[in-house]
């Protein structure tokens, strides 16, 4: 039985150039590998010893970029490595089956959100009367699933982003603060559920995963080791669970570290 794991991808194992925290001396700062680039410009990085890393996880495990980006942004990221035969898009909404989003899961994942949370449409109306433009660049819904603001992050009154999860919770909806932007998503539309349903299709009988933002929780939760870095929602919450290996690492370095925890995990299974 293949093992599967199942990894966030910003901030765990890419990094945009304000996220890298290269705080050695320049000349012993590691060599980077770009991945992303996005209007003609360097975007995201990896170190190339994780790269390496990534590669020889690839071969040795079923392996499944899970991302709450959208198709459009996930398909502009250019892992090295062999190609995942499956990637989890949209927190979740969509399972892409060789880049190609699966329809039968995406129409019952969109019934499930119907059913059980208040419409985008009412979260999305809030979030352009109540966000203060002083402090917002963009508005933007995402695959037609949740929405996000981008904000300028020194300007944000955090006072309203937990007023704003509160006022969520209370709709069947999460908040999540990472970076520069804020998202709004719904409780049912969880990494989780598309992991476990690859996992099922794939016969995997170990699955492990790995994550920085609270959006990750139940992906950490559901599988049966976790990892997380020293940075990102989850470090400032301190959060933690008997199946989860917390790193101290931070940065770009910390990818690399779960990288080589997660590929000796599968070769010791």
């Amino acid at each position: 039985m293949p093992a599967l794991v199942a990894s966030d991808l910003d901030r765990t194992l890419i990094y945009s150039s304000a996220a890298l925290a290269l705080t050695m001396p320049d000349a012993r700062a590691p060599r980077l590998l770009c991945v992303e680039v996005h209007e003609s410009k360097p975007l995201s990085y990896m170190t190339e010893t994780a790269a390496q890393l990534l590669t020889d996880l690839g071969d040795a495990a079923v392996f499944v970029p899970t991302t709450t980006r959208t198709i459009k942004q996930y398909l502009r990221i250019n892992l090295p490595g062999p190609a995942p035969a499956y990637a989890i898009c949209a927190n979740g909404g969509h399972l892409l089956v060789d880049g190609v989003s699966d329809p039968d899961w995406h129409a019952e994942v969109t019934a499930r959100l119907a059913d059980q949370c208040a419409p985008l449409d009412e979260v999305q109306e809030h979030l352009l009367r109540a966000a203060d433009p002083v402090w917002v660049r963009k508005h933007r819904v995402a695959d037609d699933l949740f929405a996000y603001l981008v904000v300028e992050r020194e300007l944000l009154d955090e006072d309203w982003v937990k007023e704003l999860a509160v006022w969520a919770e209370n709709r069947g909806w999460t908040v999540s603060l990472q970076g520069r932007k804020i998202y709004a998503v719904p409780k049912p539309l969880t990494k989780s559920a598309a992991m476990r349903e690859v996992a099922r299709r794939t016969g995997a009988d170990l699955t492990l995963a790995a994550g920085d933002s609270l959006l990750d929780t139940d992906l950490l939760l559901a599988a049966d080791q976790g990892w997380r870095p020293g940075h990102g929602e989850l470090a400032d919450a301190g959060f933690t669970a008997p199946s989860i290996r917390v790193l101290p690492d931070r940065g770009v370095l910390a990818g690399e570290r779960i990288l080589r925890e997660l590929l000796g995990a599968v070769q010791g299974a």
